[in-house]
């Protein structure tokens, strides 16, 4: 049975990102995705007045006469979550965890999805496949997405991408608008997520809290790695300590975001300590400056 405090957990998030669907993302969100796709249908014998652009070259010589390729507008979407639950996600110095705020990200761009009658399915993983919803319209379905993603205890505690989107592929039989919500603290995936990328259109979408980023001067501190129970002291009173952990820390960061640019990945940094509206309205504003 779903504790109390979670069911009202879930119906604050409902509140909430409905009114900032409605209000900010709704029409964002149908200029850059609706309609932008065109679906493969069929291969036909060349007509008078057809694109010759559409010509399939190689049916055409196979077959010893023109064809081409016939498609169909994508009038309704498919989009996945790949949402991160391994251990470092449990972990937040702000008002909230990184897990909390990922699971209200999770609910904004899946009520975004179904106020368009766009389907939405979710993944939860961690460094193995821990829950998968196939994707659905409603009100009723993106609820169920929201309650998974807020309540759900994972089994695993490290993270593996690569497994992730290995899964999104034998899961999905079409083209899907896939966000990534992680903190992307793994290694190895970037050749994965460039071939998802060819199939999908992937959106990572990275958690960070301010402690991951600098260490606050309190003397000695036991830092734990959630993922693996190593542990080490450090002695924050250091200021060339405190510096070089900042720079590390910028350095992943910024690698992080190259690698992303490399293999045509969107990405969105969300920070626990700001307000993740701006980034989102950000990133679609500048989606639809390309288009």
């Amino acid at each position: 049975m779903i504790p109390k405090e979670i069911i009202a957990k879930i119906r604050r998030i409902q509140i909430t990102t409905s009114r900032l669907v409605t209000d900010f993302l709704s029409g964002q969100y149908e200029s850059v995705f609706k309609g932008r796709g065109m679906e493969f249908d069929e291969v036909r014998e060349y007509q008078p007045g057809d694109e010759i652009r559409s010509i399939d070259w190689n049916v055409t010589a196979r077959m010893g006469r023109p064809f081409i390729k016939k498609y169909i507008e994508e009038r309704q979407l498919t989009v996945m979550i790949l949402l991160d639950a391994s251990a470092s996600s449990y972990f937040g110095s702000q008002k909230r965890l990184k897990s909390e705020l990922a699971a209200e990200i999770s609910a904004v761009l899946a009520f975004a999805a179904v106020k368009h009658n766009d389907r939405v399915g979710l993944i939860i993983f961690t460094d193995r496949i821990e829950k998968f919803i196939p994707p659905r319209k409603g009100q009723q379905h993106v609820l169920r997405v929201i309650r998974e993603a807020l309540y759900f205890k994972p089994r695993g505690k490290g993270t593996n991408i690569e497994d992730a989107l290995k899964y999104l592929d034998s899961v999905t039989t079409r083209r899907a608008v896939t966000f990534i919500i992680s903190d992307f603290f793994d290694k190895g995936f970037k050749k994965p997520l460039s071939i998802a990328n060819k199939r999908h259109d992937c959106i990572a979408i990275t958690i960070t809290d301010p402690r991951e980023m600098e260490l606050p001067k309190s003397g000695i501190l036991e830092l734990t790695d959630a993922e693996t129970g190593g542990f080490f002291l450090v002695d924050t009173s250091s200021a060339k300590v405190r510096r070089l952990y900042s720079e590390k820390a910028a350095s992943k960061i910024e690698g992080r975001s190259r690698m992303f640019g490399s293999i045509g990945v969107d990405h969105i940094d969300i920070r626990t300590d700001k307000p993740y509206l701006d980034e989102l309205i950000k990133f679609f504003a500048m989606r639809k400056r390309r288009m």
